[in-house]
């Protein structure tokens, strides 16, 4: 498979993932959104959350680089340039996320 191609089926997946998870977090962000501290880390303890709102953040940022790896290759020319800021990319879509995740089952 080309791989033009397989990026395109993971945009798509990871764009089908992202609605049910983008509702989810939504509808849980206004209720807890002027709550207290501890209500807030209260919803982010419960074990169902925290998975969630991982998954979440592993989709978002995995949809998010994928879509400007694509604005990479439209608009820089020069191909070092273009190499060096897609390696950049990726290795900060791996590390946010996961300092994130960290963050979060240690509450």
């Amino acid at each position: 498979m080309i791989n033009a191609t397989k990026k395109w089926i993971f945009l798509k997946i990871s764009g089908a993932l992202l609605v049910p998870l983008m509702v989810w977090f939504i509808l849980n962000f206004i209720k807890i959104y002027d709550q207290g501290y501890f209500i807030v880390a209260n919803f982010f303890s419960n074990p169902l959350s925290k998975f969630l709102f991982s998954l979440f953040i592993i989709t978002a940022y995995f949809f998010s680089a994928l879509s400007i790896t694509e604005v990479f290759e439209d608009y820089i020319k020069n191909d070092k340039i273009k190499n060096v800021a897609n390696k950049v990319l990726y290795a900060s879509a791996v590390v946010i996320p996961l300092i994130t995740i960290i963050l979060i089952t240690r509450l």
